[in-house]
């Protein structure tokens, strides 16, 4: 595990082969903030260079973001912030796929929070979407084990009471919802997970 917003250290590039895959989590900075958080350029090189050595990717939030931008896609801001218990649509690849398919819905449960968007990168596959937010999670074609979701599918209770207290005024995680997301975000993790050893 590595903290770069910590100044902790990068795997280098050299160190790629030793790597078993990436796994990119969020935060409250955006992809375009590098001359304030410098490690984000980093993130960016690690990033695309893992996709073309062909390791399993997963970005989840701003890591999402920054799977998107390390493959040549645009990110930008959004219109409002989507924030909170949500759910999110999955297209008719991603009612297929492997991973996002794994718990047999149409509409995952999923808590949002970000405001930041992309647009695909070039040959990625999209697989969910919400109304406010088309581009939700895609599947890079040319790897399929590499995965961008803008929602978290990751939330325990623990984390869900970590972040309750910096949600904005008006944002919420319901307990129930985030139970269901926490079920449904086990099964596509693992499924996640399984799919890098076949």
């Amino acid at each position: 595990m590595c903290h770069p917003y910590r100044g902790e250290r990068l795997p280098r590039l050299d160190e790629l082969d030793a790597l078993g895959g990436l796994v990119v989590m969020g935060g409250p900075m955006g992809v375009g903030e590098v001359s304030e958080h410098p490690w984000l350029a980093g993130e960016l090189e690690l990033l695309a260079a893992a996709v073309a050595a062909g390791l399993p990717v997963l970005g989840v939030c701003l890591g999402a973001q920054l799977l998107a931008a390390a493959l040549g896609a645009r990110v930008y801001r959004g219109e409002r912030p989507e924030i909170g218990s949500g759910t999110v649509s999955l297209t008719a690849d991603g009612r297929a796929d492997p991973v996002l398919g794994a718990a047999g819905l149409a509409e995952l449960p999923v808590v949002h929070w970000h405001q930041d968007t992309f647009d695909l990168p070039p040959g990625a596959v999209l697989l969910a979407g919400s109304a406010l937010y088309p581009h939700q999670a895609f599947r890079a074609h040319v790897r399929a084990r590499v995965y961008g979701l803008q929602f978290h599918v990751e939330v325990d209770r623990a984390l869900a009471a970590d972040w309750r207290p910096r949600l904005p005024e008006g944002a919420v995680i319901d307990e129930s919802a985030r139970a269901e997301v926490e079920r449904v975000g086990r099964t596509a993790i693992a499924a996640f997970f399984a799919e890098q050893i076949l």
